[in-house]
């Protein structure tokens, strides 16, 4: 038992390690950033950069209309956010706000619109935003040189 705990230790020490730390830190921003970006990708019209289609605004007056914003305006923000936010996540950029939107983003859809995807969808999407507001966007990110210039 004592050589178990032993290698457990160890490996415990190695995933610990700084630089893993970061690379995972990174990976969790990628993940949570493509999730939401590929939705706001499906809300525009194909091949434009943000030219907002008329169905995105048809599933927000009919499918999602249990939103507490008129359909037009949560259409426009979602959007937004959808794009905004993912750009942030993986330049690294204000991690804490942009997972704290997106978590927010979350809870409104399971709230509001998709309340039976807690477990399958929804608590993932919290999970991954939850560890960057705690442990934000570690050193491959640019809220790092940012916090180091703000300390010195």
């Amino acid at each position: 038992m004592d050589r178990i705990l032993r290698f457990y230790d160890r490996m415990v020490a190695l995933v610990s390690n700084c630089r893993l730390q970061n690379l995972t830190l990174l990976f969790t921003r990628i993940a949570l950033a493509g999730v939401f970006w590929r939705s706001g990708r499906t809300k525009v019209d194909e091949g434009s950069w943000f030219s907002i289609s008329d169905n995105t605004y048809f599933l927000f007056q009919e499918e999602y209309k249990g939103m507490p914003l008129p359909s037009d305006l949560a259409a426009v923000l979602a959007t937004v956010s959808e794009h905004l936010f993912p750009i942030l996540l993986v330049l690294g950029l204000f991690t804490r706000l942009s997972a704290g939107a997106l978590l927010g983003m979350t809870l409104v859809i399971q709230i509001f619109v998709y309340p039976e995807a807690w477990w399958q969808v929804h608590s993932l999407w919290a999970a991954l935003a939850l560890v960057l507001i705690v442990r934000g966007g570690g050193s491959i990110s640019l809220d790092a040189p940012l916090g180091r210039r703000r300390t010195a």
